[in-house]
């Protein structure tokens, strides 16, 4: 099946026999080769520097290891080290050109990473707050002192916490028309990303249902989104993290394919294209977001139309 996938890569212009070769003829490494390869050197390094994603070809699936099909193979994509985004200046910043762009780059951000990956947001570490509190009402009443709450809503930036007010409401607003205004403003390249992302994520892709396969827990999160360095969400997600690897998790991206079908065979090359490409514009987004803020811009965009800032 391998040698037949090794084929199937080479018909569709992936693998050459250069690459054969430098593989040392091991079919493994020249399929793995191959569909990474595609996305080329640069994004590759881009992405170790800030996830850690391990790609396998494999004819076995879920933490049972069940057998696929006869034919079949999996691409799958584990995330073992997620990305991190630290938001909250940012959007302030935004804010700061027009009300409203803060919400719709978050809001826009958000929607569209979840129809490609799994990642952890203000909405989760709410929940994690949620139970919390529960547990603590449950608990003994001598006990409940113990319990320390994070405070989720505290750490929402204003910008943030208005749109919410509105409840549903605020999902139909239409926030590329905000994101299309400022396009080729001073933050055209935060907003070129997220515009990337979301197209991206408009596109339909082949891949199975978690459902039908057995796993112990969903897939771990590829990216961790909070809005200032050990705010309430960073640490529902350190309490949540510690619990994460006790079992076997989905993989971030999995696509199942029979190899004598060409059609199924570029469908899941390019739903595994599509998952990397999100991925690289999130470490661009994100290594973009970090020099901004390293290089002292972020104090004089602040500081130019805040007054509470300038009074402080």
């Amino acid at each position: 099946m391998l040698f037949e996938l090794c084929a199937a890569l080479v018909r569709m212009e992936l693998g050459t026999p250069h690459l054969w070769t430098e593989c040392g003829e091991d079919p493994l490494a020249f399929a793995q080769r191959s569909i990474v390869n595609r996305i080329g050197k640069e994004t590759i390094e881009l992405l170790e520097r800030n996830v850690e994603y391990h790609l396998e070809v494999t004819d076995v699936v879920g933490a049972d290891s069940a057998g696929l099909s006869t034919g079949q193979l999996a691409i799958t994509i584990h995330c073992s080290s997620c990305g991190y985004l630290k938001i909250g200046l940012a959007l302030r910043a935004l804010e700061l050109e027009e009300e409203g762009l803060g919400a719709a780059f978050y809001w826009t951000l958000l929607r569209s990473l979840y129809r490609v990956m799994r990642i952890y947001e203000h909405s989760d570490a709410h929940a994690y707050e949620e139970n919390l509190i529960e547990y603590a009402q449950e608990d003994d009443p001598a006990n409940r002192e113990q319990y320390e709450f994070p405070e989720v809503e505290k750490a929402l930036p204003d910008c943030i916490r208005r749109s919410l007010k509105h409840g549903s409401e605020h999902w139909r607003i239409d926030y590329r028309r905000f994101l299309r205004r400022h396009r080729n403003g001073r933050f055209r390249n935060w907003i070129r990303h997220v515009e990337a992302i979301a197209r991206l994520a408009r596109l339909r892709t082949r891949s199975f249902e978690p459902a039908d396969y057995y796993y112990d827990s969903p897939p771990l999160p590829a990216l961790l989104i909070v809005f200032e360095e050990h705010d309430a969400v960073a640490a529902c997600f350190d309490e949540e993290s510690q619990h994460m690897l006790e079992g076997s998790a989905e993989p971030a991206f999995c696509a199942v394919f029979t190899l004598n079908s060409p059609e199924q065979c570029s469908a899941a090359m390019r739903a595994a294209e599509r998952f990397l490409l999100v991925s690289r514009e999130v470490c661009q987004l994100i290594e973009e977001i970090q020099a901004w803020e390293k290089s002292g811009n972020e104090s004089r965009d602040l500081d130019r139309g805040d007054a509470s800032l300038r009074a402080a």
